[in-house]
């Protein structure tokens, strides 16, 4: 199977001490982030090294694997690929689409010799009973939308203001190399790419009615993205639009959003006693391209998008992130990592005193001595206050952080 790609070398190294091992391999992620043509490379890292490798590919989203639509479908087509051969490796894009595919997986997991790698678009793949039923079976590996600097590898731009306005512009979906960074070109596919979510990933797998309301709550968290808010507030505030629905029935379509990976929840936590609140949280969305095509990108949302965008890129370094809170005073992002911990602070610009004070000065409450930094678009940063760093956004997307 010849596929051309970039590759995307973070993953694949998360993989590799994977490969040929007794584990289920799985990659989780939003619909169209690039899991399909991880497969590919994880094919060519194994047939590089095993020319004897007997590949089984199945594709949910392609017409032919249609007859695959269960378990025992499943299982019988991978027997059928599979008799006499050795060294087999089995590949499965959107597991999801076929019904009780966990059975089949753990009847080729307990037969062995069977090296399985699936892909996923919604995170409640291995929950309740599948974790049960595959448990200690498997490895899940997290897939995002490109980072800024894949951004640039793919597009083949230069790091710079202008390079940088693309990214939060348009997004990291992989398939926008094909296109002419234009608005209406990318807009068009975006957009396209958005219904399907709605509709495949969230109306029709979770058996939606009211779509209207769905798409009313996808609107207000796109305005709203990176500010504290709750079901009882949404709720509250679509009855002032006439629309009467309850905390719980919001919490469900919540629920649903983030199980397509299109919307990513931070809880808020006491930083000196680690304390999780459990009202009131901040939702961010996995593709900014995609936020975009929601409500349009605006200039005056500027603070919100880079927001955004650096809490994605320090959950694709592996931090856990909650909003911090001091007394009174919030930090945008308290993040943990094997034990240690990092803080940071957005701002748009640096104006004034008044913005440095708020900015530098909510983490210089902050006790402990792990890093803490101030991201902002000023061109001019590289200086420290009083042990606190202040970085260009451009920089820290780019940076080990």
């Amino acid at each position: 199977m010849i596929k051309e790609y970039i590759t995307r070398q973070h993953y694949l190294d998360r993989i590799r001490p994977y490969i040929g091992k007794d584990i289920i391999k799985v990659l989780t992620g939003q619909r169209r982030v690039g899991k399909s043509y991880l497969l590919f490379q994880i094919m060519d890292v194994i047939t590089a090294s095993d020319p004897e490798a007997q590949i089984i590919y199945i594709n949910k989203e392609l017409y032919e694997f249609d007859f695959i639509d269960d378990y025992k479908s499943l299982l019988a087509y991978i027997k059928d690929k599979a008799k006499g051969k050795k060294n087999r490796y089995v590949f499965i894009d959107e597991i999801q689409d076929i019904d009780q595919f966990e059975r089949a997986l753990r009847s080729l997991f307990a037969e062995g010799g069977y090296d399985i790698y699936c892909t996923g678009s919604n995170a409640g793949l291995f929950s309740g009973e599948l974790a049960t039923y595959l448990s200690g079976r498997y490895i899940e590996i997290k897939v995002f939308s490109l980072s800024y600097i894949e951004f640039l590898d793919f597009h083949k731009l230069q790091n710079s203001p202008e390079a940088f306005l693309k990214y939060i512009k348009y997004g990291g979906l992989p398939y926008l190399i094909n296109l002419k960074l234009e608005d209406d070109i990318v807009y068009d596919y975006l957009k396209n790419i958005y219904n399907t979510i709605l509709f495949k990933d969230v109306v029709k797998r979770n058996r939606i009615r009211n779509i209207a309301f769905l798409e009313r709550l996808v609107i207000y968290l796109a305005d709203n993205a990176g500010s504290l808010v709750s079901a009882k507030k949404i709720s509250d505030f679509l009855k002032s639009q006439k629309t009467n629905i309850s905390p719980n029935v919001v919490l469900n379509y919540l629920s649903h959003l983030e199980s397509a990976f299109f919307i990513l929840k931070v809880r808020r936590s006491e930083i000196a006693g680690k304390k999780i609140f459990e009202i009131g949280e901040k939702y961010y969305f996995e593709d900014l391209g995609l936020r975009h095509t929601i409500i349009g990108y605006r200039q005056a949302d500027i603070g919100r998008i880079l927001e955004n965008l650096v809490f994605l890129h320090l959950k694709r370094s592996g931090y856990e992130i909650t909003v911090g809170r001091i007394g009174e005073k919030e930090i945008d992002f308290a993040c943990e990592k094997k034990g240690k911990r990092l803080y940071v602070q957005v701002a748009y610009m640096i104006t004034d005193q008044k913005v440095r004070d708020r900015e530098f000065g909510n983490l210089l409450t902050i006790r402990d001595n792990f890093p803490k930094i101030v991201v902002s678009m000023d061109e001019m940063t590289g200086s420290e206050f009083k042990g606190i760093r202040h970085m260009n956004i451009r920089d820290f997307l780019v940076s080990g952080f």
